[in-house]
Parts: structure tokens; sequence; C-alpha cells
């Protein structure tokens, strides 16, 4: 659930995208590409997956899911049971449903037009440059690394998707909300004046955590709490306050010179929440020396915020609903669910054959949550080209069920900066 879209949770989510399967079943087609349907692949099958599958579906006319792919095989076939609920547009088989390591390679393989990439972040540079190579259109959650090298893997797969004219849009929708539309519109065109300064924070309790069973190796257990381990995350500051940098780094049109952190591990100790910390503050400086006060948390029993707010010469702004100062404006009118506004904007556009390509956009704002982490783990002043150049790789040694060690927890200070 996002905290800050009213009214909108799972089932609400699955009742709209269900109306959308029923409006598709008697709207005319939209010719796209030579065909009258897009068909979909979806690329983790999770709850984000599958919610995205329906709305995709419930999006545009002429979308179907046509295949799916996860790791594991219990949630492609718990996928494929709440897909049922699409009706024809629901055309997955037995065969165009895969398990395993490779099960993104044979997704690719299939005659999808569009795939949704929503494992675990880790993997995203590496699924979007196959999906890139394969030619296919991506609509890929949010972030999509969780390090330097594969921040770079990304922005490569964007260029390619540009000369390719293929589209990406990622899973930052508010950029495809009306309210943010109309305010950054607004603001962009001077209602605060000069923006001098900025705060966001995305603060709220715990999250999922699933207890470790004897039968599950290292490797599956970790897999099974990507959120816990920076190698698979990012670290909830990338993972979930993306969101509120992306709109921060939207807002200026840039992305910060650099970032000076805190945090820690206070309250979620136990071995069992991996290694992450559950608090982060970070100061980002922008160009003009402006700076943006970033905090998230996920501690329970604590004060919870989840939003931006801008400062400028003539005015404040909270770009979700509302601009005081000079050129007051509050948001008055209806706005479709934005989870569904992406994929509309994605697949119109791939119609149009002016496809979108947010996959640098994106892969800025993920650098910018990773910068922030860095710094905060080490307690160093962290510039966006180290961020950039860094060759941390947080990759494991191989990709298998097995032995796999969990990193110690940063300590600033002590924590080097690579």
């Amino acid at each position: 659930m996002e905290p800050n879209i009213p009214g909108i949770d799972r089932r609400s989510l699955l009742v709209s995208s269900a109306a959308g399967a029923a409006w598709l079943a008697t709207s005319p087609l939209v010719h796209a590409r030579g065909s009258d349907t897009i068909r979909v692949g979806v690329i983790g099958c999770g709850g984000r997956g599958t919610g995205a599958a329906f709305n995709c579906v419930a999006s545009s006319p002429g979308v179907v899911i046509a295949a799916l792919g996860d790791l594991f095989p219990e949630r492609v076939a718990g996928s494929r049971k709440e897909l049922e609920q699409l009706g024809a547009a629901n055309q997955v088989t037995d065969a165009t449903a895969f398990v395993g390591w490779d099960a993104y390679q044979k997704v690719l393989s299939t005659d999808v037009d569009l795939v949704i990439l929503a494992t675990p972040p880790h993997f995203r540079p590496a699924h979007l440059e196959a999906a890139i190579a394969a030619g296919k259109h991506v609509f890929m959650e949010k972030p999509v690394a969780v390090d330097g090298p594969g921040v770079r893997k990304v922005i490569a797969a964007a260029q390619l998707a540009k000369d390719k004219k293929l589209g990406i849009v990622a899973g930052t929708q508010r950029r495809h909300q009306a309210p943010y539309l109309e305010a950054m519109r607004r603001i962009h065109d001077g209602a605060i004046g000069q923006i001098v300064g900025g705060q966001c924070w995305w603060n709220q309790g715990s999250l999922w955590m699933h207890p470790r069973r004897a039968e599950w190796s290292d490797m599956e257990w970790q897999l099974r709490n990507w959120l816990y381990f920076t190698w698979l995350s990012g670290d909830h500051i990338c993972e979930q306050h993306i969101h509120n940098i992306d709109v921060m780094n939207w807002a200026f049109g840039a992305t910060p010179k650099s970032a000076v952190g805190l945090g820690g591990r206070q309250v979620r100790t136990d071995p069992a929440y991996g290694h992450i910390f559950d608090h982060f503050s970070i100061q980002f400086e922008y160009p003009g020396g402006v700076l943006v006060q970033s905090s998230c948390r996920q501690i329970d029993g604590c004060e919870n915020r989840v939003g931006e707010r801008l400062v400028g010469t003539k005015g404040t702004s909270d770009p979700a609903s509302w601009i005081d100062g000079a050129n007051p404006w509050d948001w008055e009118g209806e706005a479709r669910n934005p989870y569904e506004q992406e994929h509309t904007d994605l697949i119109a556009s791939i119609r149009a054959g002016q496809p979108l390509n947010e996959g640098r956009t994106v892969a800025e704002s993920t650098l910018t949550a990773i910068m922030g982490r860095m710094s905060a783990y080490t307690g160093q002043k962290v510039t966006w080209e180290q961020a950039l150049n860094s060759n941390e790789d947080l990759s494991p040694a191989e990709y298998a069920f097995g032995p796999l060690a969990v990193a110690e927890v940063a300590m600033p200070g002590k924590t080097r900066l690579l």
C-alpha cells in the first residue's frame, strides 16, 4: 500500500482491475504495431508483479497476460489462480508458465510484446538488459538497481532501448499521478519562485517478515525475505523512499551533487531481519547549494509521515495536493488510480509509435537513494561521481540454492566507502 494515495488498497485494486477486464471485453481494440493485442509477460509473480498484471489489463483495451515467470513454483501457481479473474485477458498456459533461475529468459523467448519486471531489485539490471536485447517493451518496478554497477547497466540498457525505439516506464507512479503532474507544471512555471529547500519523508511502521524454515538454504531464506538484505533490496531507503527522492529530483530537474547521511539499526536488531538499517536521515545538496532533508524509518510506535515539501522564494508546496504563497492552488479534480495510469501512458505511447523511456530518470533517482545509503553506512560525504563510479558490486558469487553469508551490519566510521 502507498500511504499517500488515499483509498487504494489491494482489494480495491483487484476490484478495479476486474472492472477493467469487463470493460476490455466490450471495447474496440486499438491497432498495436500491426496487431490488435498487446501481449504481456510477467517476470516476478509476487504481490507486486501480479498486481501490476491486473493494473496493466485494466489500463487499456487490447491487453492480455500471456506468460509468467518466477523462481518459486508456488508464486507462479498463485499468480495464475488470481489471474483467472481476468477471464479472456488471461492467456497464460502451462506452456507459458516458467519456474527457475532462467524463468525470465523463457518469458522473453515467448511472443510477448511487453514485460513487467517485478522481481527483487537486485535482478532488475540484468532483466532489463535481457528484455531490451530481446526487443521487448518494459514496465519495471522501482528501484532499478542496488549498487553503482547496476545503475550503470540500467543507463546503458535505457540508451539501447531509445535506439531500438522500445518503451520503458518505471513504477515511480507519482510521475503519472494527476495532482503531482499539475503541481509540478506550476512549480516549474515559477509558482513558488526559485526552490531554496525541501524535505521528503517515508516514515512508517514495520513490514512483513517470513520466519526461516529448516528446509530453506541461506539463499532461499534471503530471497524470501529480500527486503532485509541490501544486495537484494538496496535497503529501504532505495526500495521504498525512492518515491519521495524521485519527486525531489523531478522538482529540481537535477540530481544532487552530494549526500551526507546518518542512520542505524536501533530496533529491528534480530538476525531474522537481515542486516539493513531501520532508519536514515540524509542531507542532499542540489545544484546551487540547495539542501534537501530526507528521512525514512520503519519502526513501530512512532510518528508516521510519507510525502514531500518544497520551499521556494514565493511559497511552499506539497506537490501531492497544494501550493501556498503568492500563487495558491489546491488540487480539486478527480485522479485515476496511478498504478493503472502508468500502464495507460506506456501502452498509449507504444501504440502511437513514440514509446516513453523513463529508464535513465529512474536510474538516477535510484542512484540518489544509493548515494544516501552509502553515506549513512560509511559516515562519509559521498558525491554523485563517487556513487555512479563505485565499484561496490553487491552480487553473490553464484545464483544457486545453498550457503550465503549475511553481510555484517554497516558501522559508520568503520565501513569502507568503495
